[in-house]
């Protein structure tokens, strides 16, 4: 079994109970979300829910879950939560680059470390953004440069950086490397301003002559990727997909129980209810047939990622191209579920479901923003090959 990885249904580990926590982040969403910022208190509250070590394994003191119940987990917290949800699920991402780069002492130091010290990790691992480089220095490193779209990296403890390493023949290779954040030199900035995921704390960070020891190194480019160390970028996207569905149903909840309780008929409806009105269910059928091939297709692909996952470093290429396409084809449906049913509660909650305070525009403001992750086109690209041609994607930095 993958890093002695197992999941609570064959240890019994129980979960936490997280009704209380889910509603509360539903009632505080929509103030959060104008407010923006960093959520000090609600990420305590993830923290002390249990929630940072979830995929950690039993072997370091995690509670080992599969990806299966780790998407779940995260799809109903982006049902009222997105950027938290995002934050999370960052934290995942995170565990998952130590357990496939890092060697055996540097699991044991960083995921003990983050079970017994509670660490929120950090992403700057933004593989199109080049600006920050990395000089050989001793026996590390020494960082400078700027990256951006760091998510989760104010209020962290640890964070994971790639960067690049200029080289004789003027081409780079990536290093990447855990640092904590608090380290000498870094400064996370508080600059991101978006229209939507306004709390994924997504800002850039600085670093300025940043000593980075050779044990803290994870990764080098030019060793070659195995099949399963490259399963990080499938992680990453279906966390994404996922993402974009629980998004999908919470707006699609919202909308169910705003029609249920304020809205009024259309005249020319001749029924005295909104929930009679032909229209009014033909417009609700049709959300839910989006939702529901999106939440089949990610269902299937974690089922997939998890089987690739188990066989650890005997994963063949062949095996994780077919998760690599199964992915693929959740976050396209993932993407246009998001951003059509978000636009389309407004067509069955009329016009005074647009009130600022209702907050109900955060959906679609969130699926906007985070389906820009990277281009859906690409997406669509592998799956055409493969539907013409029977081509299987090859391994890149997002698929």
């Amino acid at each position: 079994m993958s890093q002695d990885r197992q999941s609570a249904g064959t240890t019994g580990t129980p979960r936490p109970d997280l009704t209380e926590l889910l509603e509360h982040l539903r009632t505080t969403a929509a103030e959060r979300d104008r407010r923006g910022g960093h959520a000090a208190r609600e990420k305590q509250m993830l923290a002390d829910a249990g929630l940072l070590t979830l995929t950690i394994p039993l072997a370091y003191g995690g509670q080992g879950a599969s990806w299966p119940e780790t998407y779940a987990l995260l799809r109903r917290l982006a049902n009222v939560d997105s950027a938290l949800a995002h934050l999370l699920g960052f934290q995942y991402l995170q565990v998952t680059s130590v357990l496939v780069w890092g060697n055996p002492a540097q699991r044991e130091r960083y995921l003990r470390g983050t079970v017994e010290q509670r660490w929120w990790w950090g992403n700057a691992v933004n593989p199109v953004d080049t600006r920050l480089t990395a000089v050989e220095h001793a026996d590390g490193l020494v960082l400078d440069g700027v990256k951006g779209f760091c998510s989760g990296t104010m209020g962290s403890h640890r964070m994971v950086i790639s960067a690049h390493r200029p080289s004789d023949d003027k081409n780079s290779k990536t290093v990447v490397a855990v640092i904590p954040t608090d380290r000498n030199g870094v400064t996370v900035h508080d600059d991101w301003d978006p229209i939507g995921q306004r709390q994924t704390d997504s800002g850039s960070v600085s670093f300025r002559q940043v000593q980075v020891p050779g044990d803290d190194i994870l990764h080098r480019s030019e060793a070659p990727a195995s099949p399963y160390a490259s399963l990080r970028t499938l992680v990453s996207q279906l966390l994404l997909a996922n993402l974009f569905v629980g998004i999908a149903e919470g707006a699609f909840a919202e909308a169910r129980t705003y029609v249920m309780q304020y809205t009024r008929p259309w005249f020319a409806s001749g029924v005295t209810r909104s929930a009679d009105d032909p229209y009014v269910i033909q417009r609700f059928a049709e959300m839910r047939l989006k939702i529901a091939p999106a939440q089949a297709l990610t269902d299937r692909a974690a089922l997939l990622l998890e089987a690739a996952w188990q066989q650890g470093e005997q994963l063949a290429a062949a095996e994780r191209a077919q998760v690599a396409l199964a992915v693929a084809e959740a976050k396209v449906l993932a993407h246009r579920a998001a951003l059509d049913v978000t636009e389309a509660i407004f067509d069955v909650c009329g016009a005074r479901a647009t009130h600022a305070a209702l907050g109900l525009d955060r959906f679609w403001r969130n699926a906007r923003t985070h389906t820009l992750h990277d281009p859906i086109d690409y997406k669509i690209k592998a799956i055409g090959r493969y539907a013409l041609e029977g081509i299987l994607p090859e391994p890149n930095l997002y698929t």
